[in-house]
């Protein structure tokens, strides 16, 4: 892994685990999606706009920009577990995420409101994984690139998500700190 790759995945690249996932596995990786919301907020707590706008790496987004993301993509995924659940293995639409960074909310609107969304979002969507019988885990959207997903995978993948973007907000941290 190059320096740039590590600082592009600085938890690793994805990993699609085996599924479905024993309960254990499960309840940690869901554990990870709900204790997003806080976790970010507290790491992006106090920042003033100068220091939103780091880069976590040289050409990457801006703890603002990840900010505003996180919450894009987790609507996302949100939106296709459901569809899992109630369609015959759905195929979904991906979303342009590097554009939607540079829409004008995401590289300068404040991160209170997409902190905010990402908190009801994540009790909702924990409420709804929590609740689903165990077959249901192993129900599935098809993703153009990533071909079939069941959701128990899904759950993996955006935990992962959820560290990856919190490793960011850290690096960039790292940098507001140095400048100090």
């Amino acid at each position: 892994m190059t320096d740039l790759d590590k600082l592009r995945y600085p938890v690793g690249p994805i990993d699609r685990p085996p599924t479905p996932l024993d309960p254990a596995a499960r309840a940690a990786y869901l554990q990870t999606i709900e204790q997003l919301p806080a976790r970010i907020r507290a790491l992006v707590s106090g920042l003033n706009d100068q220091q939103l706008d780091t880069p976590y790496r040289p050409g990457g987004w801006t703890i603002r920009q990840v900010v505003h993301h996180v919450p894009d993509s987790h609507l996302n995924a949100y939106i296709r577990m459901k569809l899992a659940v109630t369609e015959d293995e759905p195929a979904i639409k991906t979303y342009e995420e590097a554009q939607w960074a540079e829409l004008p909310e995401a590289k300068s609107g404040p991160i209170a409101m997409s902190i905010d969304l990402l908190d009801a979002l994540h009790r909702r969507w924990m409420a709804f994984l929590r609740a689903l019988p165990e077959r249901e885990y192993r129900r599935s959207f098809v993703h153009p690139e990533w071909g079939r997903v069941p959701i128990d995978e899904a759950i993996a993948m955006y935990a992962w998500h959820s560290r990856h973007h919190t490793a960011h907000i850290e690096q960039a941290l790292s940098t507001v700190n140095s400048q100090l």
